[in-house]
């Protein structure tokens, strides 16, 4: 998942300020360099943002782990270590949960009046714009994508997600239904209780606005895991949650582990709720972990390898820079990249020169410095699983066009890299590598796109790239996937729905359909009297 380009933003000057390098003048930025050269890693910018959060937050307090454990969050520009932060396992997860229970049966959370809940989570969103340049340092300080890609989409986009929820708050109601007899029937829709929200490193904040914000709404308490790559940012959000106004125990943080912390919120039995977003062998695993414990429904947010499909009639420079975004984007780590890059034969070849020439031009480096473009990959697990997938294609003769190796001999940055004569049966064509990789395919017509196209375990998103609607109609019917983008990608939109067929998840994230996964449909009915009507 990527977030919207948006326009019309807060001023860079306080940004500038903020990230200025020891020595520099406020408001000048270093030079950068291009990927092919050492490693932008000797001239890094040392972000000015101090790190205050890395306890969990349980019933409205920083707490250490019950162990007395921490693990460590990198800096992935370099490797080194930035912070410790508290390890969660099943203990903390427990206390987290008897937090949110006694808030939820006990608290006056789901008591409030939705008007009111509304307010907290308005007020929330203010906090978070009034903090967005040491949020937006942070998300990037730890994760690796660019500042600028903080700054100017992900953190307008929390806010909005932020004001898009507390809308509707105050708006969700039941129905009254009419009956084939003397009986009042009535549908109420009430909060389903303690939820259970695992979250990604790939969007740390905007997959807290995802699952947080919707959970909220509907008068939920919840327990978060973190990422363990990713853990700061959440802490900071939800620190000014509780500012807001928040009560105790509604929301609690827990950083770890998967095999632990994770392991234990799905099959905790006093979880009413579970969502998970992350890879689609992970969420197997969790949803075997909710189904033997209490049967407690699950969301699920997996992994994609969506084709973006060029057809003969398309502007061929629009599409080819089209394309690169909707590859590269994020550094390549984004579940619904266009990672099967299908183009017509007519115009293969000249599609192919210029993605290469634009993969070339694409500039890596530390992501704080303005006009770089790609930062580094989250770490050396998923570094180095990406350049196993570059070795694999070279392996099953696909043409490396550019790219395919390591930037420098510090941090995790990997070169853009671009694969020709890619067949349906290589590995770099059929999984998800989620990193600056793209896979350029040919096709000869309609019929054999949509074929090859759905012929994939994944149905996340598509990209469709035509100037007819005939061809664009055909295929956003055709195409068995969540998500169809026509001629653009990456347009997120608070109230539009995100999801995924087959093996991409279940159920739905944003706008009104993400409600229904915290809300717990009930049926009432009693007799009437001498009814006047019915």
């Amino acid at each position: 998942m990527a977030a919207r380009r948006l326009s019309s933003l807060l001023s860079r000057s306080l940004a500038t300020c903020l990230l200025q390098s020891p020595g520099r003048t406020c408001g000048r930025w270093s030079k950068f360099n291009r990927f092919s050269t050492a490693a932008a890693a000797e001239e890094l910018i040392t972000p000015q943002v101090p790190i205050n959060y890395t306890q969990h937050l349980i019933n409205g307090q920083f707490v250490d782990a019950a162990s007395g454990k921490t693990f460590p969050a990198y800096d992935p520009r370099t490797g080194e270590v930035i912070a410790h932060v508290a390890e969660g396992d099943a203990e903390d997860i427990n206390r987290a949960v008897s937090a949110a229970r006694k808030a939820f049966d006990e608290g006056p959370w789901p008591k409030m009046t939705a008007y009111e809940r509304c307010r907290i989570l308005l007020r929330f969103a203010d906090l978070v714009e009034k903090h967005s340049n040491e949020l937006a340092a942070l998300e990037t300080w730890n994760n690796g994508k660019t500042f600028e890609q903080s700054f100017k989409s992900e953190l307008p986009m929390f806010v909005r997600l932020f004001h898009y929820y507390a809308g509707w708050a105050d708006k969700i109601h039941g129905l009254t239904v009419p009956s084939d007899g003397n009986y009042h029937m009535q549908v109420l829709h009430e909060p389903i209780g303690v939820a259970g929200q695992i979250i990604p490193w790939n969007f740390p904040l905007i997959m807290f606005a995802w699952k947080v914000g919707p959970a909220l709404a509907c008068g939920n308490t919840i327990v978060l895991k973190t990422a363990e790559q990713t853990p700061l940012t959440a802490l900071y959000v939800a620190k000014l949650l509780h500012e807001a106004g928040l009560p105790r125990g509604v929301l609690n943080v827990v950083s770890g582990f998967g095999p632990t912390a994770g392991a234990a919120l799905a099959s905790h039995m006093d979880v009413d709720k579970l969502a998970f977003t992350g890879s689609s062998d992970t969420g197997k695993v969790v949803l075997g972990l909710a189904a033997k414990s209490n049967l407690k429904p699950v969301t699920l947010e997996l992994g994609g390898k969506s084709p973006f499909i060029v057809f003969d009639d398309a502007d061929v420079d629009k599409a080819v820079e089209l394309a690169h975004f909707a590859l590269f984007f994020n550094q390549g780590q984004c579940c619904c990249a266009g990672s099967r890059t299908f183009v017509h034969e007519r115009i293969y070849d000249e599609f192919l020169e210029k993605s290469k020439a634009r993969a070339m031009r694409r500039i890596v480096g530390d992501p704080f410095k303005k006009g770089v473009e790609q930062g580094p990959q989250i770490d050396g697990e998923q570094f180095q699983k990406i350049l196993n997938y570059i070795r694999s294609g070279i392996e099953s003769n696909a043409t490396l066009e550019c790219g395919g190796g390591r930037i420098g001999s510090k941090g995790f940055f990997i070169e853009p890299t671009v694969f020709s004569n890619v067949q349906d049966d290589m590995l770099i064509a059929k999984e998800e590598i989620f990193g600056p990789v793209q896979a350029i395919l040919k096709f000869k017509d309609i019929e054999e796109v949509i074929r090859r196209s759905n012929d994939t375990r994944y149905g996340l998103a598509a990209g469709v790239f035509t100037k007819s609607g005939d061809t664009a109609n055909q295929m956003m019917r055709a195409l068995r996937v969540g998500t169809v983008w026509i001629n653009c990608f990456d347009v997120f939109d608070a109230a539009i729905p995100f999801g995924g067929y087959k093996m991409s998840g279940t159920g739905r994230e944003k706008g009104i359909y993400s409600l229904n996964n915290y809300l717990q449909v009930k049926a009432v009915v009693s007799p009437l009297k001498n009814p006047a009507w019915l």
